[in-house]
């Protein structure tokens, strides 16, 4: 079972569940290191090594190895899984999986943060509609 630290559209416990299958209950983190940046033409964003920033997110554990064969194949190639540390909101530090964004796609990063409440409230519906079928077998 892994613990997988999630920072754009799978912080929604119901994109999450609909990718991996699994009922999930996420906890708030912070990957310190990293900057969110928005995906150009896309609704989610891609992280990358910044040392003076840190993204909140959202924690899952026991995830199972067939819920990450899903997320790597949800992720595509633009996403590279790797381990980090992230910090609990009590400030415990824990081991997890992050997708981050592939040096390879960088010039697909828009030069802004991405923002979760405007994913929510003018991106969410559009996001399932275009991918959540890609989840499913």
């Amino acid at each position: 079972m892994e613990t997988i630290f999630t920072y754009g559209s799978l912080m929604c416990a119901d994109i999450m569940s609909a990718v991996t299958g699994l009922t999930v209950v996420g906890v708030s983190a912070t990957l310190h290191g990293y900057r969110r940046y928005a995906v150009v033409g896309e609704h989610y964003p891609g992280a990358v090594v910044e040392n003076d920033r840190s993204v909140e997110g959202v924690l899952y554990t026991g995830v199972s190895s067939a819920a990450l064969n899903r997320l790597d194949a949800f992720e595509g190639d633009c996403y590279l899984r790797k381990p980090v540390t992230v910090v609990s909101a009590s400030g415990r530090l824990i081991e997890a999986q992050c997708y981050v964004w592939h040096d390879a796609f960088i010039a697909q990063l828009a030069p802004w943060d991405w923002s979760f409440s405007h994913f929510l409230s003018r991106g969410k519906d559009e996001f399932l509609a275009r991918y959540i079928g890609c989840a499913r077998d």
